[in-house]
């Protein structure tokens, strides 16, 4: 039986080729297109009617804070921390605080699936209606989050290494 992870050895320089490149430039890119999300939907909350998910983050808002933030506020300030959010992950300056805001984000990002499950499911809890989709993809928008965390102290992805091997 052969190796699955093995190569034919025609094609290694050009496996070895685009890891590297995805090595060199993974982590990089994805931090740019966390941010160019964020400063996207950041900035869009500014504008009249807000983009689509912007009526139950407000509802969200003023639930979380028991009415003590109103709608129109709520938006203001979600729309200027997403927007903080973006350019700290575009220009990559302040990561820490930057990533700490992400988090806290993300967290009340999750916050409708418990405080409006029948606007967020179809059928609790398997099947989301489109505004659950939308809010349980954002576990991709954390993970990458956490690959981009991973790097505030120096660290990084090697394209080298035997192929299959855990680190």
């Amino acid at each position: 039986m052969t190796d699955p992870t093995h190569l034919p050895e025609p094609l290694e320089p050009i496996d070895r080729r685009i890891t590297g490149f995805m090595a060199r430039n993974g982590v990089r890119l994805t931090r740019l297109a966390l941010g160019l999300i964020f400063t996207w939907f950041g900035v869009l909350k500014f504008l009249p009617g807000g983009g689509p998910a912007a009526e139950l983050a407000t509802r969200t808002i003023v639930k979380l804070t028991q009415g003590h933030v109103s709608a129109t506020a709520g938006l203001y300030i979600l729309a200027t921390w997403e927007t903080f959010i973006g350019l700290g992950l575009l220009t990559g300056r302040l990561l820490r605080i930057t990533l700490l805001l992400l988090f806290l984000q993300m967290a009340g990002t999750q916050l409708p699936l418990v405080y409006f499950p029948a606007e967020t499911f179809e059928r609790f809890p398997w099947v989301p209606t489109l505004e659950g989709q939308y809010i349980i993809k954002n576990v991709v928008l954390i993970a990458a989050a956490m690959v981009v965390g991973a790097t505030v102290r120096g660290g990084g992805l090697r394209g080298t290494g035997r192929p299959g091997a855990r680190r």
